[in-house]
């Protein structure tokens, strides 16, 4: 059944949350690529029976190509690198890819399951700190490079992206010490990819 609604589709088609953090980090590669994607946004709150026939966890993001399945973020976004490899996200080599990967999964593990914390209970002191904290400590890579893992934009900085973008809504002032950090946020937020890949609840979260 998967196959065979896969396939009716003629172009990718991205299945994504309207205010999802990680699906907002696909639709940012999306944009740099300049993929031709159908971009269906689904709410929890309603059933989408695609998306149910698609992903057994009824997860979003969740990439239809043809009869290519992918609902892992992380999965999702090296598959469009690999597939278009133009402009590329992720290095050529070896070790570096492996410092990437490695780094996407620390943020992923220690910072990702706060940000759920806090959008279900905005009073969570303890995700809060691990949020604030991790900036922090952080903070004197944008001090020294342009981007998270050196001179060069990569999925790093996509997952990171949507991630600065709701600090507001997340009650996460960062101190003088960490204002490299808002330079850094400015510098892709004001990327064209970054612009058009936001869904119009991403655009209220700072009243744009």
């Amino acid at each position: 059944m998967m196959n065979t609604l896969a396939t009716r589709r003629s172009i990718m088609t991205l299945y994504s949350g309207t205010d999802c953090v990680l699906s907002h980090a696909c639709r940012i590669v999306l944009q740099e690529k300049d993929i031709e994607c159908e971009v269906v946004y689904t709410d929890p709150s309603d059933t989408c029976q695609e998306l149910a026939e698609f992903n057994p966890y009824y997860e979003t993001p969740t990439l239809v190509d043809r009869d290519l399945i992918l609902y892992d973020p992380f999965i999702i976004n090296e598959y469009l690198d690999e597939r278009l490899p133009h402009p590329p996200l992720m290095p050529v080599d070896p070790v570096s890819r492996a410092k990437q990967r490695l780094m996407i999964m620390r943020l992923n593990r220690d910072w990702f399951s706060s940000i759920t914390a806090l959008q279900e209970n905005p009073k969570d002191k303890a995700a809060h700190k691990v949020l604030r904290d991790g900036l922090i400590a952080i903070s004197p890579l944008f001090a020294e490079q342009e981007f998270a893992m050196g001179e060069e934009y990569s999925l790093v900085d996509v997952i990171l992206a949507p991630l600065l973008w709701r600090l507001p809504v997340l009650n996460i002032v960062l101190p003088k010490q960490a204002e490299v950090v808002n330079q850094y946020s400015e510098r892709l937020f004001a990327r064209d990819a970054f612009q058009a890949s936001m869904s119009d609840a991403e655009r209220d979260l700072r009243g744009f």
